[in-house]
């Protein structure tokens, strides 16, 4: 979030652009993430609240997963307390970045931003206005903190516009260049000109906040736009010339993106003459495990390292399968006595036995509804699924409820509605040919296969876009519900007499018999039909009142 205006002066110094001396594997990864996180604990060893010796620093060793002592974390969050405790709770009046940054290290390192010496951080970025005041950067680390721990957007009272999760995104694709990237200032006064050029740092940064959005038709397409270009940008060594020269941190920047999105770091569009992002960010280690800014050593060796490090940090994550370096439902919560409301809402409901990867999903767009449910049987659910993101409509007024359902849609309402992380598989991992990469759909359907709610119809294939039928619905649906806590297995004569009373319960596939009856026994489907329809397609509004009483059910609405 913050450059060094050192470099400014000194842009006549650029540095040529150096080629790494080998291919990255999981073993060099691992020593330099090591050697990073223990020259950071030697080189910082009592976090401020700083861009720099302070919050990347602990959000770097936080995700790590390297040992770290709990007392470590301790002091810092007692340094911030007393920080914000003596500012009256104000930051910054102008830089809301500080607000972001200190949220998304609080998170990192297992307590709540909301509250720290009696103040909500995160109610600064209720105010709209004074969120993007200081540009592109403000929405963009708004969306990435806020979304880090799924907090729900306060209510500020002094916000001349109260903002929300639509408002950011809406001004980051506004600021969007021509050529497919952002930079700073383009688009601050409400006007992008002709001949703007992107920058590599802005462009990876934008691409972090937007990745949760993929379901977006328009966040899609800007995101599309963006990887192009970034592809192109690419030099030969694997990295990226921006502010007059090739640094590390602008690599950085691009490969957090790829793993917030879930593409892997060896993206074929992303290796250029050999060289990954991960190989070009090593070229710049030093052997006491610090990063260089250029490779003839110009700027601020600490902010590189910390960069570097987290940079690292999300590669190897990505490559353990584990959740995102910014998607930190999983980061272990150290201090519950912060006060009565310190465990994130997806902490505190749900079901004691559910799988610890769901999480409860908060309202983002309270009220929402269509102009065609009024009156609908399923409007409530409907409503109460799109006020979390779970189920989109087909336009911003209309749901066509009676409309058909896909199953690639039907996996990313469920792996939504549990609150699942995007799951990135390395090695060729995804089981099924006809879910290519690039589609919307991607990492829902293997994220679904993944998690075993999902299965694929034999050769390889998942047929994402065949409609779903009803049994298929409810088999997924009752998967659902195990791995969120349910006990959604019925002995055989449970299932017989559940299913005997509708007239055509034999035509009901044998692998779906135990799915349907757990689905009517707990009014996850109606019963008071009298016949199953197992193979008819299932509707949008059928779809969405079985989501929405499986995760009533597991405490999870």
């Amino acid at each position: 979030m913050k450059k060094c205006t050192a470099i400014l002066l000194a842009l006549a110094l650029a540095a040529a652009p150096f080629a790494p001396a080998f291919a990255a594997d999981a073993k060099t990864l691992d020593a330099a993430v090591a050697d990073a996180a223990a020259y950071m604990l030697k080189t910082v060893k009592a976090p401020e609240v700083d861009s720099v010796g302070g919050e990347w620093a602990i959000i770097g060793l936080a995700r790590s997963g390297c040992a770290v002592p709990d007392s470590y974390y301790e002091a810092y969050r007692k340094t911030v307390e007393a920080y914000v405790a003596e500012c009256g709770g104000v930051l910054h009046e102008k830089k809301y970045t500080e607000y972001s940054r200190v949220i998304l290290a609080l998170t990192a390192a297992g307590y709540d931003p909301r509250a720290v010496a009696g103040y909500d951080l995160t109610a600064a970025l209720g105010d709209f206005e004074r969120t993007i005041w200081q540009g592109i950067n403000g929405p963009i680390w708004a969306l990435i903190a806020l979304d880090s721990g799924n907090y729900p957007i306060p209510k500020n009272a002094d916000a001349k516009t109260q903002a929300t999760r639509e408002l950011y995104i809406e001004e980051i694709l506004r600021r969007q260049i021509s050529d497919g990237g952002w930079n700073l200032t383009a688009g601050a006064d409400g006007e992008i000109r002709a001949g703007e050029k992107s920058d590599p740092d802005l462009t990876g940064m934008a691409l972090q906040a937007l990745a949760k959005y993929q379901d977006r038709p328009a966040v899609k397409a800007a995101t599309e736009r963006a990887l192009a270009l970034l592809s192109d940008l690419q030099d030969d060594t694997g990295g990226y010339y921006s502010w007059g020269y090739v640094n590390s941190e602008s690599v950085v920047q691009v490969l957090v993106a790829l793993c917030e999105l879930g593409i892997p770091a060896d993206d074929p569009r992303f290796v250029k003459n050999g060289h990954s992002l991960v190989d070009n960010i090593l070229g710049f280690r030093l052997a006491d495990g610090s990063f260089l800014h250029t490779a003839d050593g110009l700027g601020n060796s600490q902010m590189s390292t910390e960069q570097a490090f987290y940079g690292l940090v999300a590669a190897q994550r990505a490559a353990n399968g584990k959740n995102s370096l910014y998607r930190m439902s999983d980061a272990t919560k150290r201090d519950a006595s912060l006060s009565p409301s310190a465990a994130s809402p997806a902490e505190a409901d749900g079901l004691p036995g559910r799988n610890e990867a769901v999480r409860l999903v908060p309202v983002t767009a309270a009220g929402k509804t269509f102009s065609d449910i009024r009156g609908h049987a399923n409007a409530e659910a409907i409503e109460a699924l799109a006020a979390r993101g779970i189920i989109n409509g087909m336009t911003d007024e209309s749901f066509a409820p009676d409309a058909g359902v896909t199953r690639a849609e039907f996996a990313a309402i469920v792996v939504r509605g549990l609150g699942l992380q995007t799951v990135a598989r390395g090695g060729g991992a995804y089981p099924f040919g006809d879910v290519k990469q690039g589609d919307w759909y991607f990492y829902y359907v293997h994220t679904a296969d993944f998690y075993g709610i999902a299965g694929g119809v034999g050769n390889d294939r998942f047929n994402p876009s065949g409609t779903i039928t009803r049994q298929e619905a409810a088999v997924m649906t009752a998967r659902a519900a195990g791995l969120a806590g349910l006990d959604a297995e019925l002995d055989a004569s449970a299932i017989r007499d559940t299913l005997a009373q509708f007239d055509d319960y034999r035509s009901a596939a044998d692998w779906a018999q135990g799915a349907l009856a757990f689905c009517y026994a707990e009014g996850i489907l109606d019963d008071s039909a009298l016949d199953i329809e197992p193979k008819k397609a299932a509707t949008r509004a059928e779809i969405a009142g079985m989501v929405y009483h499986m995760l009533s059910l597991a405490d999870l609405l």
